[in-house]
């Protein structure tokens, strides 16, 4: 597996494989509702964000996205073929650890505040801290940057 940051060229790829997951699915149109178009997400590459593609033989397979001004992991996704195989756990690294070089001492999250749901054991299972329940029943989580 092989983990390159991603281009302005890249952003289609990220749409495909956003709207690949089963857990958290949203469609092209929902995400539109939300401000995420291909031209947000261009905006955002080309400015306080980062975004890294993890591939196999050349395939895309998965992606995480952060925000150096807001601190925060915006996105992880894996394609469902790809789950359960680290993807996801090093695309969180990669992300982790390009906002503890910004000098940023506490990162943050946030996800749907159900337990039952892989995306929530995968933070716990990171070391990722539940921190509180948002007004819109969403959870953030925040990590420290280790010592």
């Amino acid at each position: 597996m092989n983990i390159r940051e991603a281009q302005l060229e890249d952003v289609e790829t990220l749409f495909y494989i956003r709207t690949s997951v089963i857990e958290n699915y949203q469609s092209r149109e929902e995400l539109a509702t939300l401000g995420i178009t291909p031209k947000a997400i261009t905006t955002m590459l080309q400015s306080d964000f980062r975004a890294w593609i993890a591939e196999i033989d050349g395939q895309p397979i998965g992606f995480s996205m952060a925000n150096a001004v807001q601190k925060n992991i915006y996105g992880i996704f894996v394609l469902p073929a790809f789950e359960s195989r680290g993807v996801g756990s090093a695309l969180m690294q990669q992300a982790e650890e390009w906002l503890y070089s910004q000098e940023i001492e506490e990162i943050w999250l946030l996800t749907s505040n159900e337990p039952k749901l892989r995306a929530y054991k995968f933070y716990l299972h990171l070391s990722w801290i539940p921190a509180e329940v948002q007004a819109n029943g969403k959870i953030k989580f925040i990590k420290k940057r280790p010592d």
